[in-house]
């Protein structure tokens, strides 16, 4: 586990060092350029703290926290990559954030399914409703939003995707699941991540709209927006997962 862990870590940093040939073009008044050192510097150390702490939390939710590591860990990487074209170009097309969201929105949605199971049994059709219904969202939206559907009808599909998700979270089986469960560290994450989902993830359609469809915001200042959203959608996100999992922790299950 330790090799695990060195492994990660010296790859994550030296992946990070692949943006340092740019550096000298990022004027230090560019809040969009700043924003996105910053929230890549933060995926970096919320993936190395999920990873090195996967062995001091008890065994059924390490799996939630591995999960967590990656969602950051494969955002950090395409940030790096978002990030050197703007500062290499000025700017950077929103379409380069979908590589992201395909695989790290369904992760964070497969996390209601993976918290609701280290205290009992959850049916395995909710980890398929989550998962094919987030993809479903994010697709639809990257194609509305990349032109090979009308961005409407993109727009649409996604939204009723999300609609969806939002109904299986809190009245469908993982909210019937959630109301029979008295432990209340989990609960109350499920309830924050809940929350996350909701408003936050209420910005990505809002962007959609004024990005997409009116086209009345460029993409510089979308990316500014969507920098600080991805530190709540990603960071938060998993340290809330984080703390449920060491208050139900304790030295023996360690």
């Amino acid at each position: 586990m330790v090799k695990l862990l060195t492994f990660v870590t010296v790859t994550l940093l030296a992946m990070s060092g692949t943006s340092n040939a740019n550096i000298d073009l990022l004027p230090v008044d560019d809040i969009v350029g700043i924003s996105f050192w910053v929230i890549s510097m933060g995926l970096l150390a919320a993936t190395a703290f999920f990873f090195f702490e996967i062995r001091s939390v008890a065994s059924n939710w390490r799996t939630s926290l591995t999960v967590a590591g990656i969602i950051t860990g494969v955002a950090f990487i395409n940030y790096l990559y978002v990030r050197n074209v703007y500062v290499s170009q000025g700017e950077a097309s929103i379409l380069y954030r979908y590589i992201d969201w395909i695989i790290t929105m369904p992760l964070q949605m497969i996390q209601f399914y993976l918290i609701l199971a280290t205290v009992r049994k959850v049916p395995k059709s909710l980890f398929w409703k989550l998962l094919i219904g987030t993809v479903v969202m994010v697709l639809a939206a990257y194609l509305g939003a990349s032109e090979n559907i009308p961005s409407m009808i993109g727009f649409i599909i996604g939204i009723g995707a999300w609609v969806y998700l939002l109904y299986e979270i809190f009245s469908g089986e993982a909210g019937r699941v959630l109301v029979k469960i008295g432990n209340k560290p989990m609960v109350n994450a499920y309830v924050s991540m809940r929350m996350i989902v909701t408003v936050v993830w209420a910005i990505y359609p809002l962007g959609y709209v004024f990005g997409h469809i009116t086209n009345s915001i460029d993409d510089n200042f979308l990316n500014l927006i969507y920098n600080v959203t991805d530190f709540i959608n990603k960071i938060v996100f998993g340290l809330v997962i984080w703390v449920a999992a060491t208050q139900n922790t304790t030295p023996r299950n360690r």
